[in-house]
């Protein structure tokens, strides 16, 4: 039994895409120019800028890489913008000059008693900021160094921010670069000018920094072979990672879905479907048996399906946020269909899945198709209004940028994402990290969340170009204009039961965006804020000493609380969210049966390899 309308049966072909975005990408705006009096009759403008577009996207291809990937129009503009109203406000000069005298008088009352042993502070590091947490940092002159560092930083946060005239974008594309400048020249990131390094160098006879020049070397080759990190080789996807047993059931160009094989004598009459985010690979819903959430499921009864995504290449280059959803989530829900027939299906979506399993149960409940039973997101933005400090690498200008980049190769290449991952976290997974590495000569053991981070992917040309078009720069989902095959999607025609979980720390879903859904819905939801981040955050298994979480419920006609309001009321709870889930979904379950076949070969789902199947071997 189908799923949804005829035209979401037919066989995949590249997807459609509205007018306005081909315009767009093809630099064209959204309408064909009148022919120009200068060009006669021949050609018209975008004729002839089409014809010389490959200038473009050779010119900008090769410039791409060797500016990290970013816009330079696009940091140019920001920059001018805010220094240019920097000169014209005399007002903030004189705030900046008041300010900054406060400053000095401050270090001079840290200095001077520094002299004499004094360890006082004028200014404290944000609570998140360990940098200069031991002790030895109070003592002089370190104290003075680390005071002045903090007091600059204070500065500079005063001087880029609250500039009159300013765009919010600019703002704060300029706030984050002056941060990323400021932590390169942290105080206890250099040898001579952090205390804990000097004294451990000393105590080893510099043999820490031997270590750190070998641990540096060693980065910088497996970088260059496109390795996985020093130690996570000790991870083998199939091995001792994603080996919860199960078979692949059904394979096309653009997923593998994966049945996982019953460890109870009965089973949850409803299957679960997760549907993972494809900007990685599948397998963070099933690292180690002891943390991974498909194991914990089969565990307590579910029959638990995955779909591993293909990693693009070239010739997916067409494939767009349809053929994910046609190829993805339908498929996957007609397969079990058959596997299960009559069986209503558990959906989770994890990060980009869970954006576009939103979409696909809007869809599903506007053509009143029974296939879900409900609904849960994890990370999952739907509002794209405050995507937070990701955004700061995304808008016309380097959208436009990327588009010329992926034009030559038909993707996003997986480094580009991890370069502006780390630039988001720069002092925790750049500075933090050299600082133990090369400095302090220590090595921590790798663990199967850092080789799965490792384990990256690419994304389709036309996929991403609609992502950040559609999502990020119209917001379309949220205001009810993004389309799945030629059809628009508005949220309030889901129609079960959310479950929707963010994180505390994450930095590429922030949790009040993701917290927005419940006000784009009027299906009863169940929200959660989880202690970590956007991986930790999730891989939070039973026993974790640090875990807690806070849990709220909405359903209709409730009054609608906002992310403070929600966040003051809601109290913190030992222990991790799984817990809760599993309990939510058990409330949504009717019953158990025997379990299901695995496949169904006469529906013509034979089991055609064992998990974790071949997608995630992809390179």
């Amino acid at each position: 039994m189908k799923l949804v309308s005829p035209k979401a049966q037919e066989p995949a072909e590249p997807a459609r895409q509205d007018a306005a975005n081909v315009a767009r990408i093809n630099g064209m705006g959204t309408r064909e120019p009148a022919a120009s009096p200068w060009l006669g009759q021949s050609q018209t403008q975008s004729e002839l800028f089409k014809q010389y577009q490959p200038v473009d996207r050779l010119a900008w291809g090769v410039l791409g890489p060797l500016i990290g990937g970013q816009s330079p129009t696009t940091l140019a503009g920001a920059f001018l913008d805010w220094w240019t109203h920097v000169l014209a406000s005399p007002a903030k000069q004189l705030e900046l000059l008041h300010f900054g005298i406060e400053q000095w008088l401050k270090l001079a009352a840290i200095g001077m008693p520094a002299l004499a042993g004094g360890d006082d502070e004028a200014v404290k590091p944000l609570p998140q900021d360990k940098r200069f947490s031991d002790p030895r940092w109070h003592r002089p002159p370190f104290n003075v160094l680390s005071q002045t560092f903090l007091l600059g930083q204070e500065w500079w946060e005063r001087a880029t921010t609250g500039v009159p005239g300013v765009s919010v974008h600019h703002e704060d594309m300029v706030d984050f670069g002056a941060r990323q400048l400021l932590d390169l020249m942290a105080p206890s990131n250099f040898l001579w000018t952090n205390p804990v390094v000097l004294e451990r160098t000393i105590e080893q006879g510099g043999l820490n920094l031997a270590r750190g020049v070998q641990h540096a070397v060693e980065d910088t080759l497996h970088d260059a072979l496109d390795l996985p990190p020093v130690g996570a080789e000790v991870f083998a996807v199939g091995k001792n990672i994603a080996v919860t047993p199960g078979s692949v059931i059904l394979r096309n160009r653009l997923i593998e879905l994966i049945q996982y094989r019953p460890t109870t004598e009965k089973t949850h009459a409803e299957p679960v479907l997760m549907v993972p985010a494809w900007i990685m690979k599948y397998y963070i819903l099933d690292l180690s048996p002891h943390n991974s959430l498909v194991k914990w499921l089969v565990d307590h009864g579910y029959t638990v399906f995955a779909i591993s995504w293909k990693n693009p290449d070239s010739n997916d280059r067409d494939l767009g946020m349809a053929d994910y959803y046609r190829l993805g989530v339908l498929d996957a829900l007609d397969a079990i269909g058959k596997v299960m027939p009559g069986a209503r299906t558990h959906a989770l979506g994890y990060c980009l899945g869970g954006t576009l399993l939103s979409a696909a149960a809007a869809a599903l409940g506007r053509a009143r198709s029974p296939a879900l039973k409900s609904m849960t997101l994890l990370t999952a933005q739907t509002d794209f209004t405050d995507p937070g400090e990701l955004s700061l690498f995304i808008d016309e200008g380097q959208v436009a940028f990327l588009e010329h980049q992926m034009s030559r190769t038909g993707y996003l290449d997986e480094s580009q994402m991890k370069s502006a991952f780390q630039m988001l976290r720069s002092k925790d997974l750049v500075w933090s990290y050299r600082l133990k590495s090369q400095l302090l000569g220590e090595r921590h053991p790798a663990s199967d969340l850092t080789a799965w981070n490792a384990d990256t992917t690419r994304m389709p040309f036309r996929m991403h170009s609609e992502y950040l078009r559609s999502l990020f720069l119209q917001n379309a989902l949220a205001h009810g204009d993004f389309e799945l095959d030629g059809a628009p999607i508005n949220l309030n025609d889901i129609r079960v039961p959310i479950f929707n979980v963010a994180a505390l720390q994450d930095h590429i879903a922030p949790w009040r965006s993701v917290f927005k859904l419940n006000r784009l819905t009027d299906a009863d939801q169940t929200f959660v804020l989880t202690a970590g981040g956007h991986n930790v955050g999730i891989v939070n298994p039973p026993g974790e000493p640090r875990a807690s979480y806070r849990v709220g419920h909405w359903r209709h006609g409730d009054r609608l609380l906002n992310s403070q309001e929600w966040l003051a009321g809601a109290p913190q709870f030992a222990g991790s969210w799984w817990t809760v889930w599993l309990e939510w979904l058990g409330k949504h379950s009717s019953g158990q049966r025997t379990p299901p076949p695995m496949g169904a070969a006469d529906a013509g789902l034979p089991e055609l390899c064992e998990a974790p199947g071949l997608y995630v071997h992809q390179t």
